[in-house]
C-alpha cells in the first residue's frame, strides 16, 4: 500500500463521488434506451393484473410456456406460473437444475391507489360519485385534484369476465377526487396534512346529468348506471365481484433538461419488476434454475394467496424439486435471492429525514440494504455479512454501480419488503433495488442510471 494520503485514501475510504464519473458515456447512452421499453411498461402496466399480462405476453414470445407440475424440464426450458392472473412466476431450467438451489430475483407489481368499495355509486346533489378504499401507503392529499384512470376487472354473476381502462388513451374521460377551494378551506388548513383529507372523502366525481325524465328516482345516478351497462353489460350489483383500481391517469415521462431521470405512477415497484424480468429474458442458459418472481400485495402486509406471506413460491420450487427427485427443503435452503424492491433516495429539499452518510442519491447505481423495517430493525430479514459480501463481489466482477444505505433516520419511520417473507423459507436474500425520489405519491421519480444498473445487477445474479 502507498504512503501517499491519495493513494491511502483510494485504497482505504469510500468514494462518494457521483456515480456518473464512473461509467462510461456509451453506459449512458445504453440506459437510456433501456428505459424508453420502462416507460412503456409503466403506462401499459398500471395494475398488477395489466403487470402480469404484459409479462406473460412478452414471455410467450421468448418461449416460456406454462408450467406443467406433471412434466420433465431439461436446461434451458422456460416455464411460466400464472397465479390468478395477479401474480407470476417465471423460470429458466439451469444446467444443474435446482439441486443446487434456484437463484430468484423477486419484485411486487402491486401499488398504493383507490379501489372502489362493494357499493360504490350514489349521487348526492345533482352529482354522481364512487366511494373508495385507499389501497397502501399513500398521502390522502396528494390524490385529490388530479386526473384519475380506471382500470380493473368486474366479474359478472355468470362468470362472464369484463375487464376496464378508461382515460388511458387520447380523447378519453377521465376521473377525479374534488377538494375545497382555498377561499373556503381555512379550517381544513388548520388541521395536520393526515387529517385535512378524510379517507371517506376520497369519491371519485363520475358523473353529472340526469336521465331526462320527470319521474323516477336516482336520476343522475341511474344516467351513469345506463352509459357503463350500455358500454359493458353491468348492473349496479355486479361491482360486489368487481376489482375495480382509479389510479394516476399521468403518462411516464423524461425528467430534467438533461432527460436523466423518470416520472410516472408505480415506480414503486414497477422499477425493479421490469429489470428483473428483462434479466431471466436475456439469460439463457443459466447454470443454477432461475425464477423472477412478480408479486401482489406488498404494498398492504403481502398477505392473501398472490403475496409473498402465501405458499405459491415454495410449492412451485417444490414441484421443480420433486421432478427432479429432490426434497423441496432442500432446494429452498441452498436458494439465494434478491428482494428486487425500491428504497428511498436522498431528497435535499427534505435533507432532516435522511441521514446523508447512510443515504442512497440518484445515479449512484442499484441499492443494496442490508435491512429495512422501522426504528428497531422491526420487520426485516437483515442479510448475513456473507452474502452481503457475496453481492458486493458479484457486483464489482460485473461493473454493477451499486450503493447502500438506509430508509430515513433511524427513528424517522421504515417500510419493509418481501426479504423477511422469503428468508423465513431458508432462503439467503437481501433487499436490491432502485432508488425512488417521492415514493408513494402519484408521481414519483427515479434515475435512469439506477434503472439500467438494477437490470445488470438481476442479470448478473442469475449468470453466477
Amino acid at each position: 500500500m502507498s504512503n501517499s494520503v491519495e493513494e491511502m485514501s483510494k485504497d482505504l475510504l469510500i468514494s462518494r463521488r457521483n456515480g456518473f464519473f464512473d461509467v462510461e458515456d456509451s453506459v449512458i447512452a445504453e440506459a437510456d434506451a433501456f428505459c424508453e421499453e420502462y416507460k412503456h411498461f409503466l403506462n401499459t402496466s398500471k395494475t398488477e393484473r395489466e403487470a402480469v399480462r404484459y409479462a406473460v405476453s412478452h414471455a410467450e414470445k421468448l418461449g416460456f410456456v406454462p408450467f406443467d407440475p406433471k412434466q420433465t424440464y431439461h436446461a434451458g426450458d422456460k416455464v411460466y406460473y400464472n397465479n390468478r392472473g395477479k401474480a407470476l412466476i417465471l423460470a429458466v431450467i439451469g444446467e444443474e437444475g435446482c439441486k443446487n438451489g434456484v437463484r430468484i430475483a423477486a419484485a411486487h407489481i402491486d401499488s398504493p391507489r383507490l379501489d372502489l368499495k362493494p357499493y360504490p355509486l350514489y349521487e348526492a346533489n345533482d352529482l354522481v360519485l364512487f366511494k373508495t378504499h385507499y389501497y397502501g401507503g399513500l398521502k390522502k392529499y396528494q390524490w385529490t385534484t388530479i386526473p384519475l384512470a380506471m382500470h380493473g376487472r368486474v366479474v359478472k354473476r355468470d362468470g362472464t369476465c369484463v375487464d376496464i381502462s378508461i382515460g388511458e388513451q387520447p380523447g378519453e374521460q377521465q376521473f377525479c377526487v374534488t377538494d375545497l377551494l382555498p377561499h373556503l378551506g381555512n379550517e381544513q388548513m388548520t388541521k395536520t396534512l393526515a387529517k385535512a383529507i378524510e379517507g371517506e372523502n376520497l369519491n371519485v366525481l363520475i358523473g353529472s346529468r340526469p336521465v331526462r325524465s320527470d319521474d323516477g328516482k336516482d336520476l343522475f345516478k341511474l344516467n351513469i348506471m345506463k352509459l357503463i351497462h350500455d358500454k359493458y353489460g353491468l348492473v349496479e350489483e355486479d361491482f360486489v365481484s368487481g376489482e375495480i383500481e382509479f389510479v394516476p391517469a399521468f403518462q411516464a415521462a423524461d425528467i430534467g433538461f438533461d432527460r436523466s431521470m423518470i416520472g410516472g405512477y408505480g415506480h414503486d415497484d414497477r422499477v425493479c419488476a421490469y429489470p428483473a424480468l428483462e434479466a431471466i429474458f436475456r439469460c439463457e442458459h443459466p447454470k443454477q434454475t432461475i425464477l423472477t418472481v412478480l408479486a401482489d400485495k406488498e404494498e398492504v402486509g403481502s398477505d392473501g394467496n398472490t403475496g409473498m406471506n402465501s405458499s405459491f413460491l415454495k410449492y412451485f420450487i417444490c414441484d421443480l424439486a420433486r421432478q427432479e427427485g429432490l426434497a423441496g427443503y432442500d432446494v429452498l435452503r441452498k436458494s439465494k435471492c434478491l428482494s428486487a424492491d425500491v428504497t428511498a433516495a436522498y431528497d435535499p429539499t427534505y435533507a432532516s429525514a435522511y441521514e446523508p452518510l447512510n443515504s442512497c442519491y440518484l445515479n449512484n447505481g442499484v441499492g443494496v440494504m442490508k435491512y429495512t423495517g422501522a426504528r428497531g430493525k422491526s420487520g426485516t430479514s437483515d442479510a448475513s455479512a456473507e452474502f452481503m459480501a457475496e453481492i458486493r463481489k458479484l457486483f464489482y466482477d460485473n461493473n454493477v454501480l451499486w450503493q447502500t444505505g438506509e430508509l430515513g433516520k433511524v427513528d424517522g419511520g421504515g417500510g419493509g419488503t418481501v426479504a423477511m417473507f422469503i428468508a423465513n423459507l431458508d432462503i439467503d436474500v437481501v433487499d436490491v433495488g432502485v432508488p425512488v425520489i417521492s415514493m408513494h405519491s402519484p408521481f414519483e421519480v427515479v434515475a435512469k442510471l439506477d434503472v439500467y444498473m438494477a437490470y445488470r445487477g438481476f442479470l448478473s445474479f442469475f449468470q453466477a
